[in-house]
């Protein structure tokens, strides 16, 4: 029987993200109340400053009346199973595709878990400069934003190359 060489393994990865994310969710919990006080980290840079979102990034929809949460948990799971499947037809020495992919999976699942545990993601990784301040975020978001710059990178490299 020939071995699987599809690129499946890779959801190990999401795995560990999803692991890490949640630990530091819960260290986040304990360690940095009460919400909304910053700790700073680098002054003028980075602070551990815990929040929580029931919205997407950003906040978006976070206003809303509640059917968001399941919005967005529902949008998760299909978007991760789309990209396993994705996945499950990729060589499994395609490091360029499953690597971002098992970065995004773990990053949507992470936040998932927070969304049906809690009906809103913990946020605890604030950057600023001056009077400019991004949204306080997590692991679970930068497996997502990493996987997907990780993606759209790759795959303009990997068209130019061909071409």
């Amino acid at each position: 029987m020939k071995p699987k060489t599809n690129a499946l393994s890779w959801l190990l990865l999401s795995l560990v993200v999803i692991v890490l994310d949640q630990l530091s969710k819960w260290w986040a919990l304990s360690a940095l109340q009460p919400a909304g006080t910053p700790h700073p980290v680098i002054p003028g840079f980075l602070n551990w400053t815990l929040a929580f979102n029931t919205g997407a990034a950003f906040s978006f929809l976070a206003n809303s009346d509640g059917w968001q949460r399941w919005f967005f948990v529902l949008l998760a799971v299909v978007i991760s199973g789309v990209l396993a499947v994705w996945l499950s037809r990729t060589p499994r020495g395609d490091w360029k595709t499953a690597l971002p992919l098992g970065l995004i999976v773990g990053g949507a699942l992470g936040n998932v878990i927070d969304r049906l545990h809690a009906s809103q993601v913990t946020d605890f990784i604030h950057v600023y400069f001056r009077e400019w301040n991004y949204p306080v975020f997590n692991l679970a978001d930068c497996g997502i934003t990493v996987g997907a710059v990780m993606l759209v990178v790759f795959g303009l490299f990997q068209g130019k190359a061909k071409g």
